[in-house]
C-alpha cells in the first residue's frame, strides 16, 4: 500500500510539472500571437495591393505573350514548403506534409526547420524568414521558369482562417492565370504593359512569399498556443484524477493502520 502511494505521489508531480511546461509554452505562445497577427495582416494588405496591379496586367492582351503567362505541357513541378520551427503546435506540420503527399515528384523548396529537416536541406527559420531573402529567391525562380527549368510554381503553407482553425493549403502561382472577368482595363501603363510585368513579377512573388511565410508563422503560433491550452486541461484533469486515487489510497492506508492497532488491543 504505501508503494502505490509513493507511486501516485510521484505520478502526480510528473503531471504537474508537465502542466507548468503547457502553461508556460501557451503564455509564451499567447505573447506571440498579437505580433505574428498584425505582421500577417500588413503582408496580406501589401499582397493585395499588388495582386491588383498584376491582375491588371495580366488582363492586357499584350501580357499574353510573356514567358510568365506561358502554360507548359511537362509536370515539373517546384514546391516552396512553409512549415514550422519546433514542434509541440497540435497539426500544424503534419497538416502541411499531408498536403504534400499528391506532389512526390515536385522539387522542394523548404522554408522553417521542419521543412528543411523533411527535405534534407539547411535549416533555415521561418520565424526570422526576411523580405530579402524572399526577394532573392523569388529572383532565382523567375529566372528558372523562363529558362525553362521547371514548369509550374506552387506554395503549400497554412491559410488563417480564426485562432481555432487553420488549413493547409497549396497556392500556385506560375504561369499567370488571367481573370476571366477582366477583358478590359482602365490603367495606363508605361512603358508598356509586358514590360512592366516583366519587371514587377519578382516583386510579386516575392510579396506572395512573404504574405505566405507570415501568415504560416501566425497559423503555427495559433496552433500551438491551442495545443498547450489542450493539453493543459488534459494534465490538469490527469492531476485531478490522481489526486482522488491517491486519497483512497491514502485512506484505505490509514483505515488498515487503525484496523491493525484495534486488533492488537483487543488481542492483549
Amino acid at each position: 500500500m504505501g508503494a502505490d502511494i509513493k507511486k501516485l505521489r510521484n505520478r502526480i508531480k510528473s503531471v504537474d510539472s508537465t502542466l507548468h511546461l503547457t502553461k508556460a509554452m501557451g503564455l509564451v505562445a499567447s505573447s506571440k500571437i498579437r505580433r505574428a497577427t498584425d505582421a500577417m495582416n500588413r503582408a496580406r494588405q501589401y499582397e493585395s495591393a499588388f495582386r491588383e496591379a498584376i491582375r491588371a496586367l495580366v488582363a492586357c492582351p499584350e501580357c499574353q505573350k510573356s514567358p510568365f503567362m506561358q502554360r507548359r505541357e511537362g509536370a515539373r513541378t517546384r514546391l516552396i514548403v512553409i512549415a514550422g520551427d519546433r514542434g509541440l503546435a497540435g497539426g500544424y506540420n503534419a497538416n502541411i506534409f499531408r498536403a504534400l503527399r499528391p506532389y512526390q515528384d515536385a522539387e522542394l523548396i523548404p522554408i522553417g526547420k521542419r521543412a528543411c529537416d523533411r527535405a534534407g536541406k539547411e535549416a533555415n527559420s521561418a520565424e526570422r524568414f526576411s523580405s530579402a531573402e524572399a526577394l532573392e529567391l523569388a529572383r532565382a525562380l523567375c529566372e528558372d521558369f523562363k529558362d525553362g527549368k521547371y514548369d509550374r510554381l506552387g506554395i503549400v503553407g497554412t491559410k488563417y482562417v480564426s485562432m481555432l482553425t487553420q488549413e493547409a493549403q497549396v497556392w500556385w502561382i506560375l504561369p499567370l492565370e488571367r481573370d476571366g472577368d477582366l477583358a478590359t482595363h482602365s490603367a495606363i501603363f508605361e512603358p508598356d504593359e509586358q514590360s512592366i510585368l516583366n519587371t514587377a513579377i519578382a516583386e510579386y512573388i516575392s510579396a506572395l512569399i512573404m504574405s505566405a511565410v507570415r501568415e504560416s508563422f501566425a497559423c503555427e503560433i495559433a496552433s500551438r498556443r491551442n495545443a498547450m491550452d489542450s493539453a493543459g486541461k488534459n494534465a490538469q484533469q490527469m492531476i485531478d484524477e490522481l489526486g482522488l486515487e491517491y486519497n483512497r489510497a491514502r485512506q484505505g492506508a490509514i483505515t488498515q493502520e487503525l484496523t491493525e492497532i484495534v486488533a492488537g488491543s483487543d488481542a492483549n
